[in-house]
């Protein structure tokens, strides 16, 4: 998969923060050397995030984040202001844009506040030097976006602040030695996309050829016979959730056994309170409300996982009368008091912060989180089964 290819979610994700004109469309345009924000002498002229994946050297793929002000007035500014600050929630490396005439203000201060507490990476970027030269330090560097003073170097001290973990995570390969053999079970339904697989398997299949290992791909149909044709057992085999109860009768018991949605929930966020949300299935009572949220916004066909599977298998399971409520795309409650489970998608859409960032608000809220693929290997018996590839 090329650079241009990259998957938005796998992108170092940047947020650029500032009070209006403090010059951040324009550090992000001398930046990549490109228009790509709109610059005004006019304050607020950026109203709403911004994001735009692009390749920044030295760093490579990125997601670029331009906010609105920090500063921004009113009653429609202060939404504004409040969505500047959830981008925290899907950001990497923070760069603060301050007017360098001006020097550091209230709100700069606040957002700051706001990026240590959430352990994010930062620099502190003093723009306008061409009008005034102002102190550097560990954390901050005086930049001109008019005459391209320092850019360079500011690119470099980016760079620098990606943590090394991020480089290496793994979503399958750390468990497969070179030439083994890794079998994905992918239905073919009127589900699945036309003409291509989804992301969490072609992430997947990139994972296991970068480990030196075999993938094979076949529909859940023709998996007893090619299970049978390989001349070796495989180390893995990997299956679409929602056919997790027949594959695991079809897959011998000395052959580990996964799903895609429990490897991105390994890879995304953590697999030990995902488990913990599935076995909250038991404490449902009747008339308690579950929430089921995806990362992403697709159409939803008629036997839809998320709206109609999921609420019919939880049900069925439980023997409980169940509320459900949905959310896709960007949108996850500030309150979840009102849910009594969370069932989260795999969230191949949402990079690693902002998964972690839905598990914890759901732990510090005291409602139990898991994700599609552990919740239906739980209701079919067969969790602990599909999590001893990873050793829990």
């Amino acid at each position: 998969m090329g650079l241009n290819n990259t998957p938005m979610a796998e992108r170092i994700h940047i947020g650029i923060f500032g009070k209006r004109n403090a010059g951040k469309s324009s550090i992000i345009n001398a930046m990549t050397g490109q228009d790509l924000a709109i610059v005004s002498d006019i304050a607020g002229t950026t109203t709403d995030p911004v994001l735009k994946a692009m390749e920044l050297l030295p760093l490579g793929p990125v997601v670029i984040i331009d906010t609105p002000g920090l500063d921004d007035e009113g009653e429609l500014g202060k939404l504004r202001v409040q969505k500047a600050y959830q981008v925290l929630n899907k950001t990497d490396i923070a760069v603060v844009v301050i007017d360098g005439f001006v020097g550091m203000t209230a709100e700069d201060e606040a957002i700051l506040e706001r990026i240590r507490a959430k352990n994010i990476p930062y620099i502190i970027v003093k723009n306008k030097s061409d009008l005034k030269v102002a102190e550097e330090g560990e954390n901050t560097i005086s930049v001109s976006a008019k005459t391209g003073r320092n850019i360079y170097e500011l690119k470099e001290r980016i760079a620098a602040l990606v943590p090394s973990e991020d480089m290496t995570r793994k979503i399958v390969g750390d468990l497969l030695e070179p030439n083994d053999f890794a079998v994905l079970v992918v239905p073919i339904d009127s589900a699945a996309p036309k003409g291509r697989l989804i992301l969490p398997q072609q992430q997947t299949i990139r994972d296991i050829l970068e480990a030196g290992a075999v993938s094979i791909v076949t529909r859940d149909h023709e998996l007893k016979e090619t299970l049978a044709s390989l001349g070796k057992r495989p180390k893995l085999v990997i299956t679409d959730s929602q056919i997790f109860g027949r594959v695991s009768k079809e897959v011998p018991a000395d052959i580990q056994l996964t799903s895609f949605s429990i490897l991105m929930a390994r890879y995304k966020g953590d697999l030990v309170p995902n488990v913990k949300g599935a076995r909250a299935l038991e404490n449902l009572k009747d008339g308690d409300t579950v929430l089921i949220s995806e990362g992403c916004t697709h159409h939803r066909q008629c036997e839809d996982i998320g709206t109609v599977k999921l609420p019919r298998w939880i049900k069925e399971h439980t023997g409980k009368e169940l509320n459900f409520q949905f959310t896709s795309g960007t949108e996850f409650p500030l309150d979840l008091s009102p849910y009594a489970l969370i069932v989260h998608c795999g969230g191949c859409m949402l990079n690693e912060r902002e998964m972690k960032y839905r598990l914890k608000c759901a732990e510090d809220q005291g409602v139990p989180m898991t994700n599609y693929g552990i919740c239906i290997a739980y209701i079919n018996g067969i969790l602990e089964r599909s999590l001893a590839p990873f050793g829990i």
